[in-house]
Protein backbone atom coordinates (compact mmCIF):
# COMPACT_ATOMS: atom_id res chain seq x y z
CA UNK A 1 0.00 0.00 0.00
CA UNK A 2 1.34 3.40 -0.92
CA UNK A 3 2.34 5.86 1.76
CA UNK A 4 0.58 9.10 2.71
CA UNK A 5 1.98 12.24 1.16
CA UNK A 6 4.52 14.24 3.15
CA UNK A 7 2.20 17.21 3.39
CA UNK A 8 0.38 16.83 6.69
CA UNK A 9 -3.31 17.56 6.92
CA UNK A 10 -4.50 17.78 10.50
CA UNK A 11 -7.33 15.47 11.53
CA UNK A 12 -10.38 17.43 12.62
CA UNK A 13 -12.21 16.34 15.81
CA UNK A 14 -15.22 14.16 15.08
CA UNK A 15 -17.66 16.70 16.46
CA UNK A 16 -16.41 19.32 14.00
CA UNK A 17 -16.22 17.14 10.92
CA UNK A 18 -18.65 17.84 8.14
CA UNK A 19 -21.50 15.34 8.24
CA UNK A 20 -20.78 13.47 5.03
CA UNK A 21 -22.21 10.25 3.75
CA UNK A 22 -20.59 7.52 1.69
CA UNK A 23 -22.24 5.53 -1.04
CA UNK A 24 -21.56 1.80 -0.71
CA UNK A 25 -18.83 0.64 -3.07
CA UNK A 26 -19.52 -1.80 -5.87
CA UNK A 27 -18.85 -4.92 -3.75
CA UNK A 28 -20.40 -3.53 -0.57
CA UNK A 29 -23.82 -3.20 -2.22
CA UNK A 30 -24.30 -6.98 -2.05
CA UNK A 31 -23.31 -7.67 1.57
CA UNK A 32 -26.22 -5.94 3.39
CA UNK A 33 -28.66 -7.62 1.01
CA UNK A 34 -27.52 -11.05 2.26
CA UNK A 35 -27.94 -10.06 5.91
CA UNK A 36 -30.00 -12.53 7.96
CA UNK A 37 -30.60 -13.02 11.66
CA UNK A 38 -28.13 -15.91 11.54
CA UNK A 39 -25.66 -14.47 8.99
CA UNK A 40 -23.63 -11.32 8.41
CA UNK A 41 -20.72 -10.79 6.01
CA UNK A 42 -18.16 -10.34 8.79
CA UNK A 43 -14.43 -11.07 8.71
CA UNK A 44 -11.87 -11.09 11.53
CA UNK A 45 -8.25 -9.98 11.67
CA UNK A 46 -6.10 -10.67 14.73
CA UNK A 47 -2.62 -9.77 15.94
CA UNK A 48 -0.87 -11.72 18.70
CA UNK A 49 1.52 -9.61 20.71
CA UNK A 50 4.25 -10.89 23.03
CA UNK A 51 2.65 -9.45 26.18
CA UNK A 52 -0.89 -9.57 27.56
CA UNK A 53 -3.28 -6.81 26.50
CA UNK A 54 -4.21 -3.97 28.85
CA UNK A 55 -7.90 -3.37 27.95
CA UNK A 56 -8.05 0.18 29.33
CA UNK A 57 -5.12 1.29 27.19
CA UNK A 58 -6.57 -0.57 24.21
CA UNK A 59 -9.84 1.37 24.58
CA UNK A 60 -7.91 4.64 24.48
CA UNK A 61 -6.16 3.45 21.32
CA UNK A 62 -9.49 2.55 19.70
CA UNK A 63 -10.86 6.05 20.36
CA UNK A 64 -7.77 7.68 18.81
CA UNK A 65 -7.56 5.30 15.85
CA UNK A 66 -11.19 5.31 14.74
CA UNK A 67 -11.09 9.06 14.12
CA UNK A 68 -8.51 8.37 11.39
CA UNK A 69 -10.83 5.99 9.49
CA UNK A 70 -14.10 7.82 8.73
CA UNK A 71 -15.55 5.04 6.56
CA UNK A 72 -15.17 2.62 9.49
CA UNK A 73 -16.65 5.04 12.03
CA UNK A 74 -20.04 4.86 10.32
CA UNK A 75 -23.54 3.43 10.54
CA UNK A 76 -25.43 1.95 7.60
CA UNK A 77 -28.67 3.59 6.47
CA UNK A 78 -31.33 2.67 3.96
CA UNK A 79 -32.56 5.05 1.28
CA UNK A 80 -35.30 4.61 -1.30
CA UNK A 81 -32.93 3.32 -4.01
CA UNK A 82 -29.60 2.52 -2.26
CA UNK A 83 -28.02 1.98 1.15
CA UNK A 84 -25.30 4.31 2.31
CA UNK A 85 -22.90 4.91 5.22
CA UNK A 86 -23.19 7.96 7.43
CA UNK A 87 -20.78 9.17 10.16
CA UNK A 88 -21.48 7.56 13.52
CA UNK A 89 -20.91 9.98 16.41
CA UNK A 90 -22.32 7.65 19.08
CA UNK A 91 -20.01 6.38 21.83
CA UNK A 92 -17.92 3.39 20.81
CA UNK A 93 -16.93 0.99 19.56
CA UNK A 94 -16.10 -0.51 22.95
CA UNK A 95 -13.42 -3.07 23.64
CA UNK A 96 -14.78 -6.45 24.77
CA UNK A 97 -13.26 -9.66 26.11
CA UNK A 98 -13.12 -12.22 23.31
CA UNK A 99 -15.74 -14.92 22.70
CA UNK A 100 -15.44 -18.58 21.72
CA UNK A 101 -17.29 -18.27 18.41
CA UNK A 102 -16.01 -15.28 16.39
CA UNK A 103 -17.62 -13.49 13.42
CA UNK A 104 -21.11 -13.69 14.85
CA UNK A 105 -23.96 -11.91 13.03
CA UNK A 106 -23.74 -8.12 13.27
CA UNK A 107 -27.21 -6.54 13.43
CA UNK A 108 -27.16 -3.04 11.97
CA UNK A 109 -28.91 -1.47 14.98
CA UNK A 110 -26.79 -3.17 17.66
CA UNK A 111 -23.47 -1.99 19.15
CA UNK A 112 -24.52 1.68 18.87
CA UNK A 113 -24.80 1.00 15.11
CA UNK A 114 -21.07 0.41 14.72
CA UNK A 115 -20.09 -2.19 12.12
CA UNK A 116 -16.78 -3.01 13.80
CA UNK A 117 -16.03 -4.94 16.98
CA UNK A 118 -12.77 -4.96 18.96
CA UNK A 119 -11.91 -7.95 21.15
CA UNK A 120 -8.97 -8.91 23.34
CA UNK A 121 -7.88 -12.18 24.94
CA UNK A 122 -4.57 -12.58 26.72
CA UNK A 123 -2.06 -11.29 24.15
CA UNK A 124 -4.47 -11.11 21.17
CA UNK A 125 -6.23 -8.07 19.67
CA UNK A 126 -9.01 -8.90 17.20
CA UNK A 127 -10.87 -6.63 14.81
CA UNK A 128 -14.15 -7.79 13.29
CA UNK A 129 -15.66 -5.70 10.51
CA UNK A 130 -18.70 -5.94 8.29
CA UNK A 131 -17.63 -6.39 4.69
CA UNK A 132 -19.71 -3.43 3.54
CA UNK A 133 -17.05 -1.17 5.15
CA UNK A 134 -14.09 -2.58 3.27
CA UNK A 135 -12.00 -5.64 2.47
CA UNK A 136 -9.14 -7.26 4.36
CA UNK A 137 -6.60 -4.69 3.18
CA UNK A 138 -8.62 -1.82 4.64
CA UNK A 139 -9.26 -3.82 7.81
CA UNK A 140 -5.56 -4.58 8.18
CA UNK A 141 -4.78 -0.85 7.99
CA UNK A 142 -7.20 -0.27 10.87
CA UNK A 143 -5.78 -3.18 12.93
CA UNK A 144 -2.12 -2.32 12.43
CA UNK A 145 -2.70 1.39 13.05
CA UNK A 146 -4.67 0.49 16.19
CA UNK A 147 -1.87 -1.82 17.36
CA UNK A 148 0.78 0.84 16.75
CA UNK A 149 -1.29 3.41 18.66
CA UNK A 150 -1.74 0.95 21.55
CA UNK A 151 2.00 0.25 21.73
CA UNK A 152 2.78 3.98 21.65
CA UNK A 153 0.45 4.55 24.60
CA UNK A 154 2.49 1.94 26.45
CA UNK A 155 5.65 3.91 25.72
CA UNK A 156 6.95 2.22 22.56
CA UNK A 157 8.34 4.32 19.72
CA UNK A 158 6.60 3.08 16.55
CA UNK A 159 7.04 4.78 13.19
CA UNK A 160 4.39 5.01 10.48
CA UNK A 161 4.63 3.05 7.27
CA UNK A 162 2.87 0.38 5.22
CA UNK A 163 -0.43 -0.49 6.92
CA UNK A 164 0.37 1.80 9.87
CA UNK A 165 -1.11 5.20 8.99
CA UNK A 166 -0.52 8.50 10.75
CA UNK A 167 -3.42 9.06 13.15
CA UNK A 168 -2.66 12.81 13.19
CA UNK A 169 -3.36 13.17 9.48
CA UNK A 170 -6.72 13.50 7.78
CA UNK A 171 -7.51 10.69 5.34
CA UNK A 172 -6.32 11.09 1.78
CA UNK A 173 -9.38 11.43 -0.51
CA UNK A 174 -8.26 8.33 -2.41
CA UNK A 175 -8.64 6.23 0.76
CA UNK A 176 -12.39 6.89 0.65
CA UNK A 177 -13.02 6.29 -3.06
CA UNK A 178 -14.93 3.53 -4.82
CA UNK A 179 -11.92 2.44 -6.89
CA UNK A 180 -14.01 0.06 -8.99
CA UNK A 181 -15.63 2.93 -10.84
CA UNK A 182 -12.27 4.50 -11.72
CA UNK A 183 -11.07 1.37 -13.52
CA UNK A 184 -14.33 -0.02 -14.96
CA UNK A 185 -13.49 1.18 -18.46
CA UNK A 186 -12.96 -1.90 -20.63
CA UNK A 187 -14.65 -1.74 -24.03
CA UNK A 188 -16.51 -4.99 -23.47
CA UNK A 189 -18.19 -6.73 -20.54
CA UNK A 190 -16.98 -10.36 -20.54
CA UNK A 191 -19.78 -12.85 -19.81
CA UNK A 192 -19.95 -14.79 -16.56
CA UNK A 193 -20.01 -18.47 -17.30
CA UNK A 194 -20.48 -20.75 -14.32
CA UNK A 195 -21.67 -24.23 -13.49
CA UNK A 196 -23.01 -25.54 -10.21
CA UNK A 197 -20.10 -26.79 -8.12
CA UNK A 198 -19.77 -29.66 -5.67
CA UNK A 199 -21.07 -28.72 -2.22
CA UNK A 200 -19.72 -30.26 0.95
CA UNK A 201 -22.33 -32.23 2.81
CA UNK A 202 -22.36 -31.84 6.56
CA UNK A 203 -24.38 -31.47 9.72
CA UNK A 204 -25.19 -27.82 10.32
CA UNK A 205 -24.04 -26.49 13.66
CA UNK A 206 -26.47 -24.74 16.02
CA UNK A 207 -27.06 -21.04 15.56
CA UNK A 208 -24.14 -18.82 16.67
CA UNK A 209 -21.58 -21.62 16.37
CA UNK A 210 -18.47 -21.15 14.21
CA UNK A 211 -15.85 -23.88 14.14
CA UNK A 212 -12.26 -22.72 13.90
CA UNK A 213 -9.21 -24.82 12.98
CA UNK A 214 -5.83 -23.09 12.68
CA UNK A 215 -2.73 -24.60 11.14
CA UNK A 216 0.54 -22.87 12.05
CA UNK A 217 3.70 -23.66 10.07
CA UNK A 218 6.96 -22.32 8.72
CA UNK A 219 6.90 -20.08 5.64
CA UNK A 220 10.26 -21.50 4.57
CA UNK A 221 8.97 -25.07 4.71
CA UNK A 222 5.85 -24.27 2.68
CA UNK A 223 7.86 -22.28 0.16
CA UNK A 224 10.35 -25.13 -0.22
CA UNK A 225 7.58 -27.68 -0.87
CA UNK A 226 5.78 -25.35 -3.29
CA UNK A 227 9.02 -24.77 -5.23
CA UNK A 228 9.43 -28.52 -5.64
CA UNK A 229 6.11 -28.47 -7.52
CA UNK A 230 7.28 -25.37 -9.46
CA UNK A 231 4.44 -23.37 -7.90
CA UNK A 232 3.94 -20.34 -5.70
CA UNK A 233 2.64 -20.72 -2.14
CA UNK A 234 -0.83 -19.53 -3.24
CA UNK A 235 -0.91 -21.99 -6.15
CA UNK A 236 0.25 -24.83 -3.93
CA UNK A 237 -2.28 -24.20 -1.14
CA UNK A 238 -5.11 -23.74 -3.66
CA UNK A 239 -4.16 -27.11 -5.14
CA UNK A 240 -4.11 -28.77 -1.72
CA UNK A 241 -7.62 -27.48 -1.00
CA UNK A 242 -8.90 -28.66 -4.40
CA UNK A 243 -7.25 -32.04 -3.75
CA UNK A 244 -9.00 -32.30 -0.36
CA UNK A 245 -12.37 -31.37 -1.89
CA UNK A 246 -11.94 -33.97 -4.63
CA UNK A 247 -11.16 -36.63 -2.04
CA UNK A 248 -14.19 -35.59 0.00
CA UNK A 249 -16.50 -35.83 -3.03
CA UNK A 250 -15.09 -39.22 -3.99
CA UNK A 251 -15.75 -40.55 -0.48
CA UNK A 252 -19.48 -39.76 -0.76
CA UNK A 253 -22.26 -41.23 -2.87
CA UNK A 254 -23.49 -38.83 -5.54
CA UNK A 255 -25.98 -39.20 -8.35
CA UNK A 256 -23.39 -37.41 -10.46
CA UNK A 257 -20.04 -35.75 -9.85
CA UNK A 258 -19.61 -32.01 -10.10
CA UNK A 259 -16.62 -29.72 -10.53
CA UNK A 260 -14.87 -28.63 -7.35
CA UNK A 261 -14.31 -24.86 -7.31
CA UNK A 262 -12.66 -22.40 -4.97
CA UNK A 263 -13.91 -18.82 -4.65
CA UNK A 264 -10.71 -16.80 -4.34
CA UNK A 265 -10.64 -13.00 -3.92
CA UNK A 266 -7.94 -11.08 -5.80
CA UNK A 267 -6.62 -7.81 -4.37
CA UNK A 268 -7.03 -5.40 -7.28
CA UNK A 269 -4.59 -2.90 -5.76
CA UNK A 270 -1.81 -5.11 -7.11
CA UNK A 271 -2.85 -4.24 -10.66
CA UNK A 272 -4.66 -0.89 -10.41
CA UNK A 273 -3.00 1.81 -8.27
CA UNK A 274 -5.29 2.89 -5.47
CA UNK A 275 -5.02 3.81 -1.81
CA UNK A 276 -8.65 2.96 -1.12
CA UNK A 277 -9.45 1.40 2.25
CA UNK A 278 -12.81 0.21 0.98
CA UNK A 279 -13.55 -2.97 -0.98
CA UNK A 280 -11.35 -3.41 -4.04
CA UNK A 281 -11.34 -7.11 -4.82
CA UNK A 282 -12.79 -9.44 -7.43
CA UNK A 283 -13.31 -13.19 -7.46
CA UNK A 284 -11.68 -15.92 -9.52
CA UNK A 285 -12.60 -19.59 -9.40
CA UNK A 286 -9.78 -22.17 -9.71
CA UNK A 287 -11.47 -25.49 -10.36
CA UNK A 288 -11.03 -29.14 -11.26
CA UNK A 289 -13.68 -31.19 -13.10
CA UNK A 290 -13.42 -34.89 -12.07
CA UNK A 291 -15.82 -35.86 -14.87
CA UNK A 292 -12.90 -35.40 -17.27
CA UNK A 293 -10.91 -38.11 -15.51
CA UNK A 294 -8.79 -38.74 -12.45
CA UNK A 295 -6.32 -36.00 -11.53
CA UNK A 296 -3.02 -36.61 -9.75
CA UNK A 297 -1.84 -33.88 -7.38
CA UNK A 298 0.86 -32.89 -9.88
CA UNK A 299 -1.81 -32.42 -12.55
CA UNK A 300 -3.90 -30.29 -10.17
CA UNK A 301 -0.87 -28.08 -9.44
CA UNK A 302 -0.15 -27.63 -13.15
CA UNK A 303 -3.80 -26.81 -13.88
CA UNK A 304 -3.98 -24.23 -11.07
CA UNK A 305 -0.66 -22.70 -12.14
CA UNK A 306 -1.93 -22.21 -15.71
CA UNK A 307 -5.29 -20.91 -14.50
CA UNK A 308 -3.64 -18.25 -12.34
CA UNK A 309 -1.40 -17.11 -15.17
CA UNK A 310 -4.34 -16.87 -17.55
CA UNK A 311 -6.84 -15.04 -15.32
CA UNK A 312 -4.79 -12.93 -12.91
CA UNK A 313 -3.69 -10.13 -15.19
CA UNK A 314 -4.63 -6.50 -15.74
CA UNK A 315 -6.64 -7.06 -18.94
CA UNK A 316 -8.90 -9.82 -17.65
CA UNK A 317 -9.42 -8.12 -14.27
CA UNK A 318 -10.34 -4.80 -15.91
CA UNK A 319 -12.99 -6.60 -17.95
CA UNK A 320 -14.29 -8.28 -14.80
CA UNK A 321 -14.56 -4.92 -13.02
CA UNK A 322 -16.41 -3.47 -16.02
CA UNK A 323 -18.90 -6.34 -16.00
CA UNK A 324 -19.55 -5.76 -12.30
CA UNK A 325 -20.02 -2.02 -12.78
CA UNK A 326 -22.33 -2.35 -15.78
CA UNK A 327 -25.29 -3.32 -13.60
CA UNK A 328 -24.97 -0.36 -11.24
CA UNK A 329 -24.51 2.05 -14.15
CA UNK A 330 -27.69 0.89 -15.87
CA UNK A 331 -30.09 3.89 -15.77
CA UNK A 332 -33.14 1.66 -15.32
CA UNK A 333 -31.65 -0.30 -12.41
CA UNK A 334 -30.61 2.92 -10.65
CA UNK A 335 -34.25 3.98 -10.28
CA UNK A 336 -35.59 0.57 -9.19
CA UNK A 337 -36.68 0.72 -5.49
CA UNK A 338 -34.29 -0.86 -3.01
CA UNK A 339 -36.66 -3.64 -1.88
CA UNK A 340 -36.87 -4.91 -5.47
CA UNK A 341 -33.10 -4.75 -5.87
CA UNK A 342 -32.72 -6.70 -2.62
CA UNK A 343 -35.09 -9.42 -3.79
CA UNK A 344 -33.35 -9.83 -7.15
CA UNK A 345 -29.80 -9.81 -5.71
CA UNK A 346 -30.66 -12.21 -2.88
CA UNK A 347 -32.37 -14.62 -5.27
CA UNK A 348 -29.47 -14.51 -7.74
CA UNK A 349 -26.88 -15.06 -5.01
CA UNK A 350 -28.78 -17.91 -3.35
CA UNK A 351 -29.76 -19.74 -6.54
CA UNK A 352 -26.66 -19.15 -8.67
CA UNK A 353 -23.66 -17.32 -7.18
CA UNK A 354 -23.45 -19.22 -3.89
CA UNK A 355 -23.64 -22.54 -5.73
CA UNK A 356 -20.71 -21.61 -7.96
CA UNK A 357 -18.02 -22.63 -5.45
CA UNK A 358 -17.20 -25.50 -3.10
CA UNK A 359 -15.10 -23.49 -0.64
CA UNK A 360 -13.54 -20.09 -0.17
CA UNK A 361 -9.84 -19.31 0.04
CA UNK A 362 -8.07 -16.00 0.54
CA UNK A 363 -4.37 -15.28 0.95
CA UNK A 364 -3.32 -11.90 2.37
CA UNK A 365 0.27 -12.85 1.71
CA UNK A 366 3.32 -11.81 3.72
CA UNK A 367 2.52 -8.92 6.05
CA UNK A 368 5.04 -6.20 6.72
CA UNK A 369 5.12 -3.86 9.69
CA UNK A 370 7.51 -1.02 10.59
CA UNK A 371 10.87 -2.42 11.77
CA UNK A 372 10.47 -0.96 15.27
CA UNK A 373 7.10 -2.73 15.61
CA UNK A 374 8.36 -6.23 14.80
CA UNK A 375 9.76 -7.05 18.27
CA UNK A 376 6.29 -6.71 19.81
CA UNK A 377 4.45 -9.04 17.39
CA UNK A 378 4.23 -12.83 17.41
CA UNK A 379 1.89 -13.49 14.46
CA UNK A 380 -1.31 -12.50 12.62
CA UNK A 381 -4.53 -14.44 11.96
CA UNK A 382 -7.31 -13.88 9.43
CA UNK A 383 -10.78 -15.47 9.23
CA UNK A 384 -13.15 -15.10 6.29
CA UNK A 385 -15.99 -15.55 8.74
CA UNK A 386 -19.19 -17.52 8.74
CA UNK A 387 -20.01 -19.08 5.34
CA UNK A 388 -23.33 -18.11 3.76
CA UNK A 389 -24.16 -21.82 3.35
CA UNK A 390 -22.73 -25.16 4.48
CA UNK A 391 -19.08 -25.12 3.47
CA UNK A 392 -15.68 -24.16 4.82
CA UNK A 393 -13.70 -20.97 4.30
CA UNK A 394 -9.91 -20.92 4.34
CA UNK A 395 -7.75 -17.84 4.97
CA UNK A 396 -3.96 -17.61 4.80
CA UNK A 397 -1.61 -15.01 6.23
CA UNK A 398 2.09 -14.89 7.09
CA UNK A 399 4.42 -12.77 9.17
CA UNK A 400 8.17 -13.32 9.25
CA UNK A 401 8.54 -17.15 9.17
CA UNK A 402 5.08 -17.96 10.59
CA UNK A 403 2.37 -18.91 8.09
CA UNK A 404 -1.11 -19.41 9.50
CA UNK A 405 -3.96 -21.17 7.71
CA UNK A 406 -7.31 -20.46 9.37
CA UNK A 407 -10.39 -22.55 8.55
CA UNK A 408 -13.88 -21.36 9.54
CA UNK A 409 -16.90 -23.63 9.13
CA UNK A 410 -20.51 -23.83 10.27
CA UNK A 411 -20.78 -27.64 9.94
CA UNK A 412 -19.76 -30.30 12.47
CA UNK A 413 -17.68 -32.50 10.19
CA UNK A 414 -14.05 -31.48 9.65
CA UNK A 415 -13.25 -33.88 6.78
CA UNK A 416 -12.00 -31.25 4.33
CA UNK A 417 -9.77 -29.58 6.91
CA UNK A 418 -8.35 -32.96 8.00
CA UNK A 419 -7.61 -34.01 4.40
CA UNK A 420 -6.03 -30.60 3.74
CA UNK A 421 -3.59 -30.71 6.67
CA UNK A 422 -2.87 -34.42 6.09
CA UNK A 423 -1.59 -33.58 2.60
CA UNK A 424 0.67 -30.84 4.00
CA UNK A 425 2.14 -33.29 6.51
CA UNK A 426 2.63 -35.93 3.78
CA UNK A 427 4.61 -33.32 1.85
CA UNK A 428 6.93 -32.85 4.82
CA UNK A 429 5.47 -29.67 6.33
CA UNK A 430 5.33 -29.53 10.13
CA UNK A 431 1.90 -28.25 11.23
CA UNK A 432 0.76 -27.15 14.68
CA UNK A 433 -3.04 -27.30 15.07
CA UNK A 434 -5.12 -24.97 17.27
CA UNK A 435 -8.91 -25.01 17.42
CA UNK A 436 -12.05 -24.17 19.36
CA UNK A 437 -13.34 -27.65 18.49
CA UNK A 438 -12.91 -30.98 20.29
CA UNK A 439 -9.87 -33.06 19.35
CA UNK A 440 -12.15 -36.02 18.56
CA UNK A 441 -13.96 -34.13 15.77
CA UNK A 442 -10.72 -32.81 14.30
CA UNK A 443 -9.28 -36.34 14.18
CA UNK A 444 -12.44 -37.76 12.63
CA UNK A 445 -13.62 -39.55 15.72
CA UNK A 446 -10.43 -41.61 15.96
Amino acid sequence: MSQPTNKRRRLRPAARQQKEWYKLDLSAIVYPTLQRKDFSSVYRLSVLLKEDIKPGILQQAVHITMERFPTYKTAIRKGLFWRYLEPNLRPGPFVEEDIKNPCMPMPFRANNRYLVRIYYYRNRISLEAHHCLGDGTGGMCVLQTLTATYLRLLGAKITNGGFVLDVREAPHPEELEDAYLRYANAKVCPPRLGEKAYRVRGTKEPFYTLNIIDGIMSVKEVMHVASQYHATITEYLNSVLLYALLQKQQSEWHLKERPVKIAMPVNLRRFFPSRTLRNFITMIYPSIDPRLGDYSFDEIIQHVHNYMRFYINEKFLRGDITTNASTERNPFIRIVPLFIKDFVVRTFYTKIQDKNSSAGLTNMGALKVPEDMKPYIERFDIYMGQPFSSRTNCAIISFEDILTINFASSIIEADVERLFFRKLVEDGIHVKIESNRSEEIINGGK
